[in-house]
């Protein structure tokens, strides 16, 4: 079911065959991203680079959809390929083994999310307006995402590698956040050498709360409000 990447030329790249990523998983091949065409209405053929950008992006994409299903161990490079649209042949040209992958499969999603989260914090008056909108793009992000919550949690014993790179940078993301606010004056009773296990402990509680309330089907969404109310008055009693 779904789009396949079509396969390409001896470079072993694939041509872009759809537009997005692949939704929820288990539904079938993932969508390749396209190159973008001239506005007159001539397309041009896309380049070598953008052919291997969509294909490595397909292999990314199928992966993320694939763990998300069966988790890493069930994660083959069969399951990948088929999923992606791809030969064998053509995974190995991008990546020298399935580990190799998944070394860096949690980053590469992950980026995805710090970005939604940034973009949602754009334009806000002070920390806790920052707080507030970063949980719920986290939690927004997650719930369009399914498979993400699968890809971050198994990676730390499946994927120590991307697992490591990917909590340094939350985590430097987090304690950069904090620290504007220490030095904006929204933070007076933490100092630095507090901020790390300060960003830890937010970050704790907001994974806690989605395996609690937001990956369930039958949690409604006033229970999702009141669990963030419940987070923003712990965050604005206890961080000042």
């Amino acid at each position: 079911m779904g789009i396949k990447a079509r396969e390409a030329g001896e470079d072993g790249a694939a041509a872009p065959a759809g537009r997005g990523r692949a939704g929820r998983g288990g539904a079938g091949a993932v969508a390749v991203p396209v190159a973008e065409t001239r506005p007159a209405g001539r397309s041009r053929r896309p380049t070598r680079a953008e052919r291997a950008s969509s294909v490595r992006e397909a292999i990314f994409q199928a992966a993320a959809t694939a763990v998300g299903e069966h988790g890493y161990w069930d994660t083959s490079v069969n399951r990948i390929t088929e999923l992606a649209g791809i030969a064998q042949g053509t995974f190995y040209h991008y990546f020298e083994s399935r580990q190799a992958l998944m070394d860096e499969l949690l980053t590469h999603v992950g980026m995805d999310l710090l970005k939604a989260m940034g973009t949602a914090v754009m334009g806000a008056s002070g920390f806790y307006e920052i707080e507030e909108r970063g949980y719920r793009a986290f939690f927004e992000h997650m719930r369009k995402h399914p498979w993400l919550f699968r890809v971050l949690n198994e990676a730390e014993v499946a994927a120590p590698i991307a697992y490591s790179k990917y909590v340094a940078v939350t985590t430097a993301h987090y304690i950069a956040s904090l620290r504007r606010s220490v030095e904006a004056g929204e933070i007076a009773n933490y100092g630095e050498a507090e901020l790390e296990a300060l960003a830890h402990m937010l970050i704790a509680a907001r994974t806690a709360l989605y395996r609690r309330y937001y990956r369930s089907t039958r949690v409604s969404r006033r229970q999702i409000d009141a669990a963030v109310a419940v987070y923003m008055k712990l965050v604005r009693g206890g961080v000042r």
